[in-house]
């Protein structure tokens, strides 16, 4: 009798710990001085920079990020979220924005693939996320890996979105070390959207390579395997996913987001078959033989020009 008591309890003591990634994006995190203090307050949105649900949709834009250093990783987050180390990264591509509704429902209708939306009957704000230019939601990290495919492409690795948002200086936020409550879609303040904007409506939510809404908007989607200590582990070149894991790692805050997940730094995790109204993805792109040329010729690619020539090159 007490042998089953004790596996009764041992099965619920894991069923929570399962739950827990869940049960924190439902619930949220706790709120800030800016929350407590500011709630009416108004977020930076150029009224000019709201596209409606039907406008025409955005013109897809690669940016390239060159190879060089960066400062990965803080230690003032997250056990997971250091030790800050310097990394460094092969060029790569990233989309400048994060897949958005139209995109994603071309390649739905020309594959077959199942549309972007809920796995369930009920969404209490699909309605106001199916803007043209609203990223695609209800993807899970299949959904999105078979997208970046279809384009040629693939899912950033972990620490390519990382330098991607924060660049080489290792700032916290795309703006730079010192928090700014309106500076992206988050659920700090009013910003006059119940849900995801359109991408890029946010100005200052810009990383230094030019890549729009890393720190808002939805959470992302990225190649690797969560694990929570993998930050001292890895190589400090070009860092792979690790080899397997339970929970695929998410980056980036979402409209939802407050609290101390706002930094760049921060990592979220969640079982890859899980779809919710809060994530979304962008794709990336290795470079062929250091050129710069692409598997997909017909996609704009811009290069920072303010970036340009900042990273040193492998010796």
């Amino acid at each position: 009798m007490l042998e089953a008591r004790f596996k009764v309890v041992f099965l619920i003591v894991v069923l929570l710990f399962a739950a827990m990634p869940i049960i924190a994006i439902l619930r949220g995190t706790t709120t800030t001085p800016f929350e407590e203090n500011d709630p009416g307050s108004q977020a930076s949105v150029e009224s000019g920079d709201i596209p409606a649900a039907t406008e025409t949709p955005l013109d897809e834009e690669m940016v390239l990020i060159p190879a060089g250093p960066f400062l990965r990783g803080t230690d003032v987050g997250g056990l997971d979220e250091g030790p800050p180390r310097e990394i460094y990264l092969d060029a790569f591509q990233i989309d400048r924005y994060e897949v958005t509704n139209s995109q994603y429902g071309q390649f739905a209708s020309a594959t077959g693939h199942r549309k972007a939306g809920p796995p369930s009957r009920y969404a209490k704000n699909v309605s106001k996320m199916r803007g043209s230019n609203q990223p695609a939601i209800y993807v899970s990290w299949d959904d999105a890996v078979a997208y970046c495919q279809w384009k040629g492409r693939r899912l950033p690795t972990e620490a390519e979105w990382e330098k991607a948002m924060r660049g080489t200086d290792g700032r916290l936020w795309p703006w730079g070390n010192s928090e700014q409550p309106d500076g992206a879609n988050w659920a700090r303040v009013n910003d006059g959207f119940e849900a995801s904007a359109p991408v890029g409506a946010f100005k200052a939510d810009k990383s230094p390579f030019g890549v729009m809404d890393g720190a808002g908007n939805v959470m992302e989607w990225v190649q690797d395997w969560y694990a929570e200590g993998y930050y001292k582990e890895s190589p400090d070149r070009n860092p792979p996913s690790p080899e397997f894991g339970v929970y695929r790692t998410m980056r980036g805050g979402a409209y939802t987001t407050t609290g101390g997940d706002l930094r760049l730094t921060s990592r979220s995790k969640m079982v890859p078959d899980f779809r919710d109204e809060t994530i979304g993805f962008r794709c990336a792109m290795s470079l062929e033989n250091g050129a710069g040329e692409t598997a997909n010729h017909s996609e704009k690619s811009i290069e920072n020009q303010s970036s340009r020539g900042s990273e040193t090159q492998p010796k």
